[in-house]
């Protein structure tokens, strides 16, 4: 297992995670994802510690908190070998405070998350979403307290715009607590959109990149290709998923799948292993979630590292999923002598 830096912090984590929005399976949502229990995610938690994965990535509103029970109980025992990636912010219940990043919600949604995951600490607490209500000196403050509390290790946000990040970086170097040392965020070979600002910023400000749905919610795990039709049952068809979703365009979806259906003939590895080695050369990138609803899938994921793909394949997979840029990012590309980030 590789092990990076993550971000401007001391703390060393593998470069795969496993998620665990798999867990629970409660609601038509999370039903989509799958519903392994805690016989099942004993089981997954014990070949990730076996391969050196010891990061677990896990959210509050993941099936209404049965997720974070679930993995509670996976690591029961053995909290000392495992490091918790929690997020909070979205709604989790039914009041008019049971969202966003206030004083008052974080509170509650950090106690919350301790009780379900049976321990007295989580190591790297996420920021689910931006809240523009809150104002930001009332999250980091109440975050800095996390960690002088012995809490929360580190602190890191997720979904942020670049101005989002910036800011809050800004104002927790003014008031000299601590910074978000990780931003989780969707990239994938077709959803590089991260690259425009995220990525740049990230480089200039030392901040790690936690990858989620590295398989372009669920469109690259093979299974979606030209002429077949998707099927019924999946992560991309649940309730709700489709509306969440981001947008790819079909023609250029199948483009990418069928390039990497070459590569895969070439090296012998899955399309899912190939598009998560990819994300793993990426500038800013630390780590990449992976999920599996069974030990099949969770050993398939494992295989994406230990091995590198060539530096033409990776040319070559650069060029079919490069997407027209908007402005000013089309125009920054023409400055390469004064701009040395990478805007892919």
């Amino acid at each position: 297992m590789e092990y990076r830096r993550l971000g401007h912090s001391g703390l060393m984590v593998p470069v795969l995670a496993l998620g665990t929005g798999t867990f629970g399976g409660v609601g038509n949502y999370f039903a989509g994802w799958g519903n392994t229990d805690e016989k099942e995610a004993k089981k997954l938690v014990d070949i990730c510690l076996e391969s050196g994965i010891c990061l677990f990535d896990t959210a509050d509103c993941y099936s209404r908190g049965r997720a974070e029970e679930i993995l509670g109980d996976a690591v029961a025992g053995r909290r000392d070998q495992v490091l918790i990636s929690a997020k909070v912010t979205f709604r989790i219940g039914k009041g008019c405070n049971d969202l966003g990043s206030s004083r008052f919600h974080l509170i509650r949604a950090v106690e919350g998350s301790l009780k379900r995951l049976r321990t007295d600490y989580i190591d790297l607490l996420h920021m689910h979403t931006f809240d523009a209500v809150t104002p930001i000196e009332e999250t980091l403050e109440t975050l800095d307290g996390f960690i002088k509390s012995g809490k929360v290790r580190y602190i890191g946000c997720s979904n942020f715009s670049g101005w989002h990040l910036m800011k809050s970086l800004a104002i927790s170097d003014k008031y000299g607590w601590n910074r978000y040392v990780t931003h989780q965020a969707y990239y994938s070979l077709i959803g590089r959109h991260y690259e425009w600002e995220l990525m740049p910023l990230a480089l200039d400000q030392g901040v790690g990149t936690i990858v989620w749905s590295p398989l372009g919610w669920g469109r690259l795990t093979g299974k979606i290709r030209r002429g077949q039709p998707v099927m019924e049952t999946s992560r991309t068809q649940s309730e709700g998923a489709m509306k969440a979703s981001p947008p790819v365009d079909e023609e250029y979806l199948y483009r990418v799948v069928e390039t990497l259906d070459k590569i895969a003939a070439e090296t012998g590895k899955t399309i899912p292993q190939i598009a998560i080695n990819w994300l793993l050369h990426r500038p800013s990138v630390v780590t990449v979630i992976i999920g599996a609803r069974n030990e099949r899938q969770l050993r398939q994921n494992i295989g994406s590292i230990g091995w590198n793909l060539s530096q033409e394949q990776i040319a070559i997979l650069d060029s079919v999923s490069a997407v027209d840029k908007i402005y000013p990012y089309w125009h920054q590309t023409q400055f390469h002598d004064r701009n040395p980030f990478p805007i892919c």
